[in-house]
Formats: C-alpha cells, structure tokens, sequence
C-alpha cells in the first residue's frame, strides 16, 4: 500500500518508520524541509507541498495527518479537498475533539477516520495502541497501515462512527491524568511519611506483581532513578489539560460523575503550592510523550 504522510514530528515519523518497515510505500511532508529529508533518508519519498502528496499517490489516496490538532488540520483538509474523491481515505492521527472530527467527516469528500493514538515515542518500538472511529470499509482497507503501526491486531479497533475513535482517546486521557495524580499523591506520602524510602526502589517492587503495576509506574522508576528521590529540579508544574478538560464537559453532558478526573485535571490548573505530585507528572509526562521536563527556575 502507499500511505501519504503529512507532519512529520516526532509521532509522525514513527509512523513512517512503521509503515516503511512493514514493506509500505510511504509519501512524506512536512513544512520542515529537514524533517523530511530524513523521512526520504529512511526510505520514504518526499513531497513539496500538500496537493504533491495527493498528485503522488494517483487514483487511491490514503493520507495520514498527524499535525497538530485544531486549525492546522483544517488548514491541510483544505489543500487536500481539491484532489479527493469518496474512494480516498484520510485518517486524522493528533488528539482532535471528537465533535471537530464529526464536522470534518460531513464536509470532507474523502472517508474520514479519527484516530486517537496513544503510546507516545516512548511506546513507538511496541507500537501504538489506536482508536479509531469512521466508515467500515475505511478501517477494513486500511488495516494493513493499522497493524504496522500499532502493537498488532490487537493494538487497534474501529468503534464507531466518525467521531467515536477521539471519543475513547478523550476519555482515555481523562483516566490517564486521574492515574497519574494517584501515583504522585501515593508518592508524595511515601516522600513526606515516616521513613527514609529509596521511591525507586519502591516502584520497582510495586511494579513486579502487584496489583498496581503499570508502564506508568515503569515511569516513576525512571524518574526517581534519573532525577533522584526528591526529584531533583523538576518543577511543581504540569502542563497540557486540553482532553481531560473534553472529557469533564463530556461527563457534565451527560450527567456522569467523574470525581478523581476532575480532581486531576485541577491539579493541573493550580499554581498554589509546590506539591511533589504535580513534580512527578511533570516528569512522567517526558517518560511517555518526550514532552520537555518544566524545570523549577522555568517556572518561576
């Protein structure tokens, strides 16, 4: 199959690599010129702009977006719509609102799959795990794409109409953001309690068979082994807030309560005191993602 590939950040050059290494052919753009030169260097074909993608890959389009979610993405349907029919697919890759997704799939002319996409660069070398909504046999053709760049069969799954994959992904993050404030506040006791803990070492054992282990406590080992028990420098601040603050509109929509979500996402928006919790998922936040670590004399 020949996928075009349009953004080639740090996800979107996973996914090229992904795709290429499952003997694909990929088209590749970006507005960074050196972005996608390396993309060409491992194996990918460049393109000069947008409607160049659409010219190179002929009669059957198939376009992965993974620009930033918002105005970019509008702005790169709108170059493609000229050049799109209703046999073409175009999969948005970024965390785009699920209401945005629906608007874009009435007014696109190609198929339109969203597609929520979690593992972060971290996560690239097991794959993606991939959350899709849109057309069926959208998501059947472009299961080949979907297997390589996900863990496998089983790292991806349609789950409705346009709209539904960003949906999970939403509420997804929701619970990611609550997780992550559980082990910072367990963590932050652990600093502050009674004894003199190596919190490494206690993330270790707690992620060797028991009931709470996770590749997120995976990232508390790392963190405390790289930065230190106390973590080091790394900042009382947290950023991001876009999807957990969706997916508590959401929960008020529907008249679902989501109390720890809730609680998380305001711990992200509070500046009040330096609190270790929110020090931890600051550095997490580079363990999966390889967002930049806010360091204290940055923030002050």
């Amino acid at each position: 199959m020949k996928l075009g590939v349009i953004g080639l950040g740090r996800m979107g050059q996973i996914v090229v690599d992904q795709v290429l290494a499952a003997d694909h052919e990929v088209v590749a753009f970006d507005i960074d010129e050196d972005a996608v030169a390396t993309a060409v260097e491992r194996g990918a074909t460049g393109a000069t702009s947008i409607p160049d993608v659409a010219d190179q890959l002929g009669d059957e389009k198939r376009i992965w977006l993974m620009v930033p979610a918002g105005d970019p993405i509008d702005a790169a349907l709108d170059e493609l719509e000229p050049s799109l029919c209703a046999d073409d697919i175009v999969v948005d890759g970024g965390n785009s609102n699920y209401q945005d997704s629906i608007r874009r799939a009435e007014n696109t002319n190609a198929a339109y799959l969203d597609c929520g996409t979690s593992g972060g660069p971290a996560g690239a070398e097991l794959g993606f795990s991939l959350m899709i909504g849109g057309p069926q046999w959208a998501y059947d053709e472009l299961t080949p794409v979907f297997d390589a760049i996900a863990t496998g069969p089983n790292g991806h799954d349609r789950f409705g109409p346009s709209g539904a994959g960003h949906y999970v992904k939403m509420v997804h993050n929701g619970v990611e953001y609550a997780l992550m404030q559980a082990y910072g506040e367990g963590f932050e006791l652990l600093a502050n309690g009674r004894y003199d803990l190596d919190l490494e070492a206690v993330a270790k054992t707690w992620n060797n068979g028991a009931v709470i282990r996770s590749w997120l406590l995976d990232l508390c080992e790392e963190a405390f082994r790289e930065e230190g028990t106390d973590l080091g420098d790394v900042a009382d601040y947290v950023a991001g807030g876009s999807t957990g603050t969706w997916t508590v509109q959401e929960a008020l929509e529907q008249e679902i309560p989501v109390p720890l979500i809730y609680s998380a996402l305001a711990e992200r928006f509070s500046s009040r005191d330096m609190r270790f919790s929110r020090r931890l998922a600051n550095r997490l936040r580079y363990g999966f993602g390889r967002h930049e670590v806010k360091r204290q004399d940055e923030s002050e």
